[in-house]
């Protein structure tokens, strides 16, 4: 019974913790009219070949259902972060392309989310930073 227990407090101290770090990032990054969500669609959309990818590998990535990533993505194609783009040999596929706009937005906030994690992780030893790394690792 008490190793249930240690494991619900732990989901619980994890889940206040993320949601600490998120309220966090999201305040860094509004000065670059982003939050950490949107951040984390350019991040995956500026590592992705060709800087895009399907609605469904990007909410996959990302960790959000296919109709989450829509509901992100109509304010960012508002703003022109990023476009829709096909497939010219499948017109049935739908891709999320990042603009030219999508990646100087994330290379200006790179920076900020940077030291937002320094911030977060500096009570943290390299070697501590890398054994929790680690440990999430597993967990995922």
């Amino acid at each position: 019974m008490s190793e249930l227990n240690s494991s619900v407090a732990l989901l619980i101290q994890s889940a206040s913790l993320w949601s600490q770090l998120i309220k966090r990032a999201d305040s860094q990054l509004s000065v670059h009219g982003i939050s950490f969500t949107e951040f984390s669609i350019l991040h995956c959309l500026a590592q992705a070949p060709l800087q895009q990818l399907s609605r469904i590998e990007l909410a996959n990535t990302v960790g959000l259902s296919a109709s989450g990533v829509t509901r992100l993505l109509l304010p960012l194609e508002k703003i022109h972060l990023v476009e829709k783009a096909q497939i010219a040999r499948d017109a049935r596929v739908s891709l999320v392309k990042l603009t030219s706009t999508g990646m100087q937005i994330y290379q200006d906030a790179l920076p900020t989310l940077s030291y937002c994690a320094e911030q977060f992780t500096s009570p943290l030893t390299s070697r501590q930073q890398e054994q929790l790394s680690d440990l999430l690792g597993r967990l995922s």
